[in-house]
Formats: structure tokens, sequence, C-alpha cells
């Protein structure tokens, strides 16, 4: 929440495919590659790679989740601009689909196929993402589905 006197500040959060946020926001805080990143209101200016992780915005006393694959932060003095590699709304995602995702990367890793091969990386990619989906989910959608339609996943 903004502190004291402090103004809310403007936020965009992008893939390459869509919007998935803008709007004036009182704190973002993000999976920076470096460590957890708290951005108020006057932040110092800073550009910073993002990984894999849970972008959260405050705004209103409202909290909205978005889960990242990656991408590139960019702070301004009225202005924060996420590029996400990939990223979804918690509340928008399938968890169906979500564990159908991780079923079938966990069966290919497990052909005991070449490491180095580009379609391993891709299954190793679509693993850690599929992961990270169902761990949003289970720590930060409202109104959480039953724990039995959430799988656990391996920390």
């Amino acid at each position: 929440m903004a502190e004291g006197n402090a103004m809310p500040f403007r936020c965009e959060i992008v893939t390459q495919d869509r919007q998935l946020f803008s709007g004036e926001v009182d704190a973002v805080y993000a999976p920076g590659a470096e460590g957890d990143l708290g951005i108020l209101p006057r932040h110092t200016p800073l550009l910073t790679t993002l990984k894999y992780g849970v972008l959260r915005v405050v705004h209103d006393r409202e909290e909205e989740v978005f889960a990242i694959a990656g991408g590139i932060l960019e702070v301004r003095p009225e202005r924060v601009t996420v590029l996400a590699d990939q990223g979804e709304n918690i509340e928008e995602i399938d968890v169906a689909r979500a564990e159908q995702a991780k079923a079938r990367a966990e069966a290919f890793l497990s052909e005991g196929r070449r490491a180095d091969s580009p379609q391993w990386q891709e299954a190793q990619a679509a693993l850690r993402r599929s992961n990270l989906r169902l761990s949003a989910i289970r720590r930060f959608r409202r109104g959480r589905p039953p724990a039995s339609e959430v799988p656990q996943t391996k920390p």
C-alpha cells in the first residue's frame, strides 16, 4: 500500500502477445534474477532481469498475482514496465491444462533422452512453467479450488 502521501505510479506488464496489466499501483513485487524486489513510489531507477516466479501488484488495497517465466523489469520515476517472456494472471490459469502439461513433460523427460537435445530442453522449460503455475495457484488464487484439483508439486 502507498505509504504517507506517496502517489501511486503506473505499471505495465506485457508479454510478446498481450498486455497482462496496465494501471496505477501502490507497489510491485517481482522475482528479480538476483533476488526478490519490492518497488514502491519514488523507487530508484532500475533495469534488471526477472526469473521464473510470481509477480504481484498492489492497487486500491487489492493484489493481482501473475506467474511469469522470466523477462525484464524497468523502473523509471513514474512508471514500472515488465516485459515478461511468458506470463499470465493466476486467476486465468487452467489447473487441468497445467497438470496435463506437467505430466507430458515428466513423461518425456523420463524416457532417457539426451539432456542436450532441444526437445529435452523444451520439456524442462515446460515442466518449470507447469510447476510455477500450479505452485502460484496453490499459494495465491482467490477462491482456491479444492486441494484434490491442485496437484502438489515437488520442491
